[in-house]
């Protein structure tokens, strides 16, 4: 895919009836994520800010669409959205929501952005955990940046980041495509790519097809479940798995590959996915 075909909001990314909102916003990526961090709170680094979350606020990180993250923030607080609200009062999502949003902020200025799914080298030692980041092209430099958009001070502080979150280093997060071929190669262990108490190649097969389903506009959240995607005890298909690794790796190298590769049933979001959070079939839209 060239630039061109991440510039305008589409899908989980249009804001629609909210899109409103993120006129009159700051025309610089920085500026822009640092609106976002002012406007969400990670549901799993809460208590880092001293909050501790309702069951509502909880819900809120299944949230999908833009249009409805949007629908929330202003329900719960009228102000433009470059107003920071307090900590305990931001809408909760994960890394993929800092990042969709932060896309759909890009994207409505023109800016071609897209989101990522892969691993953060930086959360634990050791360890390459599941993440979503911002991926804009920079036409002066004229080459895609990857874009941290949730780390504020206080998570740069917390996982004792040392590098720019604006120009996130290609060795500090890997595109899922990326993970998979170096596991598959050998020159990486994928017992350290994962989350929680889920690690190994099943795993990092599932954030492939998730990043190639972002790549065609289905962000999804990082617990939907579908198609092609196997458990820890279930069998990958690995022919298929590296060629969408492969394209993953490289998605601008082949368009017409990349949108075909969605068309398969295994890799297209169906009307209904598993949320394996709330362990239940969810509706999409």
């Amino acid at each position: 895919m060239t630039p061109d075909a991440y510039r305008t909001p589409v899908e989980m990314s249009d804001a629609g009836r909210q899109a409103s909102l993120l006129d009159r916003l700051p025309h610089d990526p920085a500026e822009l994520a640092a609106i976002v961090q002012g406007l969400m709170i990670h549901e799993h680094i809460a208590p880092a800010y001293g909050v501790t979350l309702s069951g509502e606020q909880h819900a809120e990180a299944h949230v999908r669409a833009v249009e409805r993250m949007l629908e929330r923030i202003a329900a719960h607080d009228a102000r433009p959205l470059d107003q920071a609200r307090p900590v305990g009062e931001r809408l909760v999502g994960v890394c993929r929501h800092f990042t969709l949003l932060h896309v759909a902020m890009l994207r409505r200025q023109g800016v071609a952005a897209r989101a990522r799914c892969g691993f953060g080298a930086y959360f634990q030692a050791g360890k390459f955990l599941d993440h979503w980041v911002t991926e804009y092209w920079n036409e002066g430099e004229q080459r895609w940046v990857l874009f941290d958009a949730q780390l504020d001070v206080r998570q740069r502080e917390l996982f004792k980041v040392a590098f720019d979150p604006t120009d996130v280093p290609r060795d500090q997060f890997q595109v899922a495509g990326q993970a998979w071929q170096m596991c598959r190669e050998g020159k990486a262990d994928a017992g350290a790519f994962g989350i929680l108490d889920m690690y190994g190649l099943w795993f990092i097969g599932g954030n492939v097809i998730r990043d190639l389903a972002a790549l065609n506009n289905k962000e999804m959240l990082p617990w939907d479940v579908w198609g092609g995607m196997a458990g820890p005890d279930g069998a990958l298909d690995l022919p298929f798995i590296d060629r969408l690794a492969a394209l993953g790796r490289d998605p601008d190298g082949d368009a017409e590959a990349l949108r075909a590769a969605y068309a398969d049933k295994r890799v297209a979001v169906p009307d209904t996915v598993f949320n394996a959070v709330l362990n239940r079939p969810d509706r999409v839209n």
